[in-house]
Formats: structure tokens, sequence, C-alpha cells
């Protein structure tokens, strides 16, 4: 679910798109990240990125999606070498 690197943070999600509002979700095997956007055109992709990118204070360059472009089920990647918002999406996603 949640893996540190020397360069910053792999997490997988399964996002759910058409919700009622943005939200993050802990299941016992996964994080469940809920978006208003629907799911065309990338439209989720991009709110999801703009949502993390407010709740933990980094720029949106700062997020990649690794895999899973298309797919609920996405690994993310968060670039920041900085430790206090390394720990804060730690304990978010834990």
């Amino acid at each position: 679910m949640l893996k540190q690197t020397s360069d910053g943070i792999l997490v997988n999600i399964k996002i759910v798109p058409n919700s009622s509002k943005n939200d993050i979700v802990l299941e016992d095997e996964f994080v469940k990240i809920k978006i208003t956007a629907q799911p065309i055109e990338g439209k989720a992709n991009k709110a999801l990125i703009e949502f993390l990118s407010k709740k933990f204070k980094i720029p949106k360059t700062s997020i990649e999606i690794v895999k899973g472009e298309t797919s609920k089920e996405k690994t993310l990647f968060f670039k920041t070498s900085d430790e206090v918002k390394q720990n804060l999406i730690i304990s978010c996603f834990s």
C-alpha cells in the first residue's frame, strides 16, 4: 500500500469518481480516494492530483500517476524530500 523511496513515496490507491465529496477513506487493504469529478477525458485524474496537492500543500507537479492512468486502481508517486511533508503523507495513508 505504501512504500518510501529515496525520492519520495509510492502509494497504491483506489479512486472512486462521481462521489458526493472529495475525501480519503482508509480501508483494510487499500486507500480509497473519493473524487467528485467524472472519469471522462482525464477529469478524475486531474481532480485527484489537485485534491491531494491542496491536502498535503505540495505542488501538483510533485504528484504523479505512475500506474493505472485509466484504471480505478492507481499507484501514485509523491516527489518530496521534505521529511515533514513525507510524514504528513504517510500518516494520512497509514
